[in-house]
């Protein structure tokens, strides 16, 4: 004759499950207590119905609770959790003497991570702070598995930042945020499961680094933009001479056209500079001063 250790362990290999079960991570709602409430617990029972009777219509200000759409509340009797799961929305009923009970909101919250101090991969130090969001999706087990779901998941969102940081160097940190958030969101929602939250986004929210690194980093992107400025002026004046002697070539190929330059210059500095006075100097008279060219000689 099995067992019904015994008869559990074959229905677990049965089913081949590989999650744990809620009794193996906390507390099991659907377990029965195979010693029952007891005798006292039916006596207090049995006496607060008749209190409730004999204070009627009294007795239903303390009896008769409300709970809003977005929230649950979890009853406990006699410190004995309550068959049927969380009540709500709407009007439940308790009995005064020996009912408790725990109202769980189910709206999604945020909390700012404190701003971490962390060791990078490549030994730099940053600062690092993150936004998370959560819910409570089983009001239940949030009550039953743990003290205080909402400071172990903020202590746990801390632990994890700093976990999952600390296998980065600086220039992941900084580009590939999106990344790291999806993966410190993961390791959330599975560490929180047991204890009824979803953990639904982590946002990293500021990288602070140092005041030194700061300034090295900025020194090292002015000589990065300093060194591209020098090389785009040098292509500049590359281009700029190339065209200066394509034009040289043409005006070499038409005298006049000189002429014509010549008298345009002294159109735009009259404009320019009603101050100025200029002497014309015929170009005639400087051909003298100027080396004849090759083909000049073999023309000679």
């Amino acid at each position: 004759m099995a067992t019904k250790q015994e008869m559990a362990e074959l229905d677990q290999m049965e089913t081949g499950s590989n999650h744990p079960s809620l009794e193996a991570v906390g507390y099991n709602i659907n377990r029965a207590d195979p010693g029952g409430p007891g005798i006292c617990a039916f006596i207090l029972t049995l006496f607060s119905f008749l209190l409730i009777l004999a204070t009627f219509p009294l007795s239903l200000c303390f009896s008769v609770k409300v709970v809003q759409e977005y929230e649950r509340a979890v009853i406990f009797r006699l410190g004995r959790l309550l068959k049927g799961g969380a009540r709500g929305p709407g009007i439940f009923f308790i009995v005064p003497c020996i009912d408790t009970y725990r109202k769980v909101d189910l709206r999604t919250v945020s909390f700012d991570v404190p701003p971490q101090e962390i060791l990078s991969r490549d030994s730099v130090t940053v600062a690092v702070d993150a936004v998370v969001y959560y819910r409570v999706q089983n009001p239940t087990i949030a009550v039953s598995n743990v003290e205080n779901f909402s400071h172990s998941t903020r202590l746990l969102a801390a632990t994890t930042l700093r976990n999952v940081l600390g296998t980065k160097n600086l220039a992941e940190i900084l580009s590939e945020r999106e990344t790291i958030s999806h993966t410190m969101q993961s390791s959330l929602d599975e560490a929180t499961d047991p204890w009824g939250v979803k953990v639904e986004r982590v946002e990293i929210k500021d990288v602070r680094l140092p005041v030194q690194l700061q300034r090295a980093m900025a020194a090292e992107a002015e000589a990065a933009r300093e060194a591209r400025a020098k090389v785009i002026a040098a292509e500049g004046e590359q281009k700029a001479s190339r065209a200066l002697r394509d034009a040289a070539e043409v005006i070499a190929e038409s005298p006049a056209a000189l002429q014509l330059r010549y008298l345009q210059t002294l159109n735009t500095i009259s404009a320019e500079k009603n101050s100025t006075i200029i002497f014309p100097l015929p170009i005639d008279i400087l051909k003298h001063f100027i080396k004849p060219s090759k083909v000049d000689k073999y023309d000679l």
